[in-house]
């Protein structure tokens, strides 16, 4: 890996540089390249002398046995250094000590000794058995080794995925969103990332590093994934030409936004056996930025509610305090009229205007919310908040005090979503908030009650990590 590493960094020093000075660096990328496969090689060398030493080791053993016990326990020594071979160095080297014991078997302990004949027929075929027992042994062993590498890859991938969600889950905006995705994507994969949402006007909303600017064709090829829901740019078909790749992050088949990744050096970005890796982290990073759409919409239902509740309060005060004074003017009015010591037209004037006051507020407090008590109509459910009474196709439904003013204070927000801590706080109060095995048991308990089939609720729906819904339809 670090290899890959130092040929990048070399190619970005080629980079506004002098023909000697590129000369310089290409000859140092060629000497990176030279150093890898020399690696590599001495790799599979240690490999294979490894396994050749292994069944060395087993010949000589195999020798002191067979001065006491006889030939026929020597031939189980060799299956070990097959083994050892398959699950240390893989596979090659364990079919190079599969050939390498059969061959000693062979020469050292059949007749005639130190040949390669074989006069035996029983001979033969404890040589033919061996080879293919040896042969199995290193498939199987292989296949094992294979296998663990690849749950060990399937578990470093959940890992990398798990920690990615967790950093998402402290995100609470687009843009905090886009920030942690283009980190991550830029350390995972390392390359340039970018984070582009709005289908009409794509806008680059982070990108690593800062100072990163997209090209014509690269916002082009990202309007393309933010209209289509395809991956474009580099390495792609759709818009081969642009310097970036550019994959949606879709929730079902809305296009919410598009990660794009680039290298400096023109080459792919992702490799092919790392788009599953890709697609998992741009599933998670969809689900963030629904989650904080979810909490948003809360939020302002939230705050709506709490702008109602404040006008109710206004209304109410001005009901209270503001029309007994008007009350009081008016009377006062009249009383100067009929002593008819006062300008008439002074104190008609005084008490057309404390009429029209009165008449305004009746008006406006005749539109504070909760004013309109009709019931409200849900499939086949009737919530009546007026008579406080619900009627299932027509039947009236006993409920709790605790499930009624749960419902109801869905019903007066039909449609909205509702976080666990809103209902909580309303339904049991500040100091239950964290309860949340409250709520679960009052919705089960509804559900039981109001629908159809309690297991596929259509009524009372679940927003995952958010809250609870009514359903207006």
């Amino acid at each position: 890996m670090w290899i890959r590493e130092s040929q990048r960094a070399v190619r970005l020093e080629m980079l506004d540089r002098t023909p000697a000075q590129v000369q310089y660096i290409s000859m140092k990328l060629e000497v990176i390249t030279l150093d890898e496969r020399r690696s590599a090689f001495a790799r599979l060398t240690r490999g294979y002398l490894a396994a050749l030493l292994a069944v060395a080791a087993s010949t000589i053993l195999g020798l002191l046995i067979a001065q006491r016990w006889g030939n026929g326990p020597v031939v189980l020594l060799y299956i070990p250094s097959v083994l050892v071979a398959a699950v240390y160095s893989g596979l090659w080297p364990a079919l190079a000590a599969t050939v390498a014991s059969t061959l000693a078997y062979n020469y050292f302990f059949t007749v005639p000794y130190r040949t390669l004949f074989i006069h035996s027929p029983t001979d033969v075929a404890i040589v033919l058995i061996l080879f293919l027992v040896a042969l199995v042994t290193s498939q199987l062993a292989g296949m094992l080794r294979e296998q663990a590498r690849l749950a060990a890859a399937h578990a470093a991938r959940n890992a990398t995925i798990a920690g990615f969600a967790r950093q998402l889950l402290s995100c609470t905006g687009e843009y905090e969103i886009a920030v942690v995705t283009v980190d991550e994507l830029s350390r995972l994969f390392r390359c340039n990332a970018a984070f582009v949402s709005g289908k009409e006007t794509p806008q680059l909303v982070a990108s690593k590093p800062l100072d990163v600017s997209l090209a014509p064709s690269d916002f082009v090829a990202a309007a393309m994934t933010l209209t289509t829901g395809e991956p474009t740019g580099r390495g792609v078909r759709r818009l081969n030409l642009a310097d970036w790749q550019f994959r949606p992050v879709t929730s079902g088949p809305t296009v919410l936004a598009a990660a794009g990744v680039a290298r400096d050096d023109g080459a792919t970005p992702i490799a092919e056996d790392q788009l599953i890796l890709v697609g998992n982290l741009l599933d998670q990073v969809a689900l963030a930025l629904e989650r904080a759409r979810l909490e948003c919409e809360a939020l302002e239902f939230a705050t709506l509610r709490e702008r109602d509740r404040l006008r109710s309060a206004l209304l109410a005060s001005i009901g209270e305090d503001v029309k007994p004074r008007l009350n009081a003017i008016a009377a006062a009015a009249r009383a100067l009229r009929r002593a008819g010591s006062a300008d008439k037209a002074l104190i008609a004037s005084v008490a057309n205007e404390a009429t029209k006051l009165d008449r305004y507020i009746d008006d406006l407090i005749d539109l504070s919310p909760g004013a309109d008590q009709g019931p409200i109509e849900v499939a086949n459910l009737t919530i009546d908040l007026h008579r406080r009474a619900v009627l299932r196709a027509g039947i009236e439904v006993h409920l709790t005090p605790k499930e009624y003013a749960l419902l109801i204070e869905l019903a007066r927000h039909a449609g909205q979503v509702l976080t666990h801590a809103h209902l909580l706080r309303v339904v049991w109060g500040p100091a239950q908030v964290k309860q949340i095995d409250y709520l679960r048991v009052a919705i089960r308990s509804l559900r039981q009650k109001l629908e159809d089939n309690p297991a596929h609720p259509k009524l009372i729906l679940n927003e995952p990590a958010v809250g609870y819904r009514l359903a207006t339809s």
